[in-house]
């Protein structure tokens, strides 16, 4: 590694063991923002997912089409519907959401519920049906079975969960449009790291880039741990 490279490492390391106020304001933003749209679709999500999987009606196939192709909509794509929403001119202006972090969430939650709803629908769809049925026929009550299900199936929701974060936590487009990248109120880590490069300040391009490799190792050794609990033990 060049000594160039062993400076600027040095440098992203300072910034963020240093607690850089302009770099953390960064990183609160992002966490904030993506977790927020991940707590408020959380739950609907994974109850579409479970009446996707368990249940049959009419609609059901387009609805399933529609959210799986949803899911591979570019996320820029999504930030300009969100844009034309929250205009003055637009339907949603009233709320004046627009390059406010409530505006990002916004965004993030399109982005973000469709992974959630098709990775919960196919670990619903992939539980023996024979468990629900014999459940609910002990007389075991609707949300009771659903939370032993929803138990059962930890590892591949949990999975869905990571996902879905993942993809809001590191999208570009919607928050560059949806929230204009504004300092301290709604530049996040990607936006951040775009424009810092631009600029040619890899320092702190690296030190969020850093962030999000930290927190994707994290996640997958959590992730991986889980998994090795979940796996019947051979004697």
């Amino acid at each position: 590694m060049s000594e160039g490279w062993l400076v600027l490492l040095q440098q992203a390391f300072s910034l963020l063991l240093s607690f850089d106020p302009e770099v953390w304001s960064i990183i609160n933003v992002s966490f904030s923002v993506s977790f927020a749209a991940l707590l408020i679709t959380l739950i609907p999500s994974i109850a579409l997912g479970f009446v996707l999987a368990f249940t049959q009606f009419r609609g059901r196939w387009l609805v399933t089409n529609l959210i799986q192709t949803l899911q591979s909509i570019p996320t820029v794509v999504i930030g300009l519907l969100v844009f034309l929403l929250l205009t003055r001119n637009g339907v949603l202006g009233d709320l004046k959401w627009l390059f406010t972090q409530k505006g990002m969430i916004l965004g993030q939650m399109l982005i973000c519920a469709p992974v959630l709803v098709a990775l919960s629908q196919a670990a619903f769809s992939s539980v023996d049906r024979r468990a629900w049925e014999t459940s609910r026929t002990l007389g075991v009550s609707w949300p009771s079975a659903v939370y032993v299900l929803c138990r059962e199936l930890r590892v591949p929701l949990l999975l869905a969960v990571i996902a879905a974060f993942s993809r809001i936590l590191t999208e570009v487009g919607c928050s560059m449009m949806v929230g204009g990248n504004i300092l301290n109120a709604t530049r996040n880590i990607p936006t951040a790291i775009a424009l810092e490069t631009s600029k040619g300040d890899f320092a702190q391009a690296i030190a969020l880039g850093l962030v999000l490799l930290i927190l994707a190792l994290i996640l997958n050794f959590t992730l991986g741990t889980l998994r090795g609990k979940a796996m019947p033990r051979s004697h």
